[in-house]
C-alpha cells in the first residue's frame, strides 16, 4: 500500500510535495555531534506513537537515533470538514477518497520510532480540490 501522492494522482496544479530530508539530516547530524540531546530529538507525543503502532506503515529504514527499530510513517490530513486536530489516515482507500474530494486537504507525513520516540516531519503535500 502506498500513500505517495503521485501513486494516487494526488499532486495537482495546486502544488507539489515539500520534502524535509535536508532538515532531518541536519537534526541527526547535530544530535550525533552532541549539540542536541536525545530528549531534544525523541519527543513524540503519546498519541503520535499510538498512531505509529496502530496504523503506521513500517518502512525499511532504521531509526537514526536509537538505530534499533524500523521507522513507521503516519499520515495526517487537515482541511475543511476535518477535525481541528486533523485526521489520521489509516488506509490507501481513505487517502484516495480525500484525493477525489472537492476541497483541498493538506497531508503531513511524519516518521516515528516507537522505541525511542524519534519523530520528524517527512513531507507535506495537498490532495483534492479538483
Amino acid at each position: 500500500m502506498s500513500f505517495r501522492p503521485e501513486a494516487l494522482g494526488a499532486v495537482n496544479g495546486n502544488g507539489g510535495v515539500v520534502d524535509y530530508r535536508l532538515t532531518r539530516q541536519a537534526v541527526v547530524r547535530e544530535y550525533r555531534k552532541g549539540r542536541l540531546s536525545r530528549v531534544d530529538v525523541c519527543d513524540a507525543h503519546p498519541e503520535l506513537r499510538r498512531a505509529a503502532e496502530g496504523v503506521g506503515r513500517v518502512i525499511d529504514e532504521t531509526c537514526p537515533i536509537c538505530e534499533e527499530q524500523p521507522l513507521a510513517l503516519v499520515t495526517y490530513a487537515f482541511g475543511p470538514r476535518l477535525p481541528a486536530g486533523g485526521r489520521c489516515i489509516s488506509s490507501a482507500r481513505e487517502m484516495a477518497k480525500l484525493a477525489r474530494g472537492r476541497t483541498q486537504v493538506a497531508c503531513y507525513v511524519v516518521e516515528v520510532c516507537t522505541a525511542c520516540s524519534w519523530n520528524h516531519l517527512n513531507r507535506v503535500f495537498h490532495v483534492g480540490g479538483r
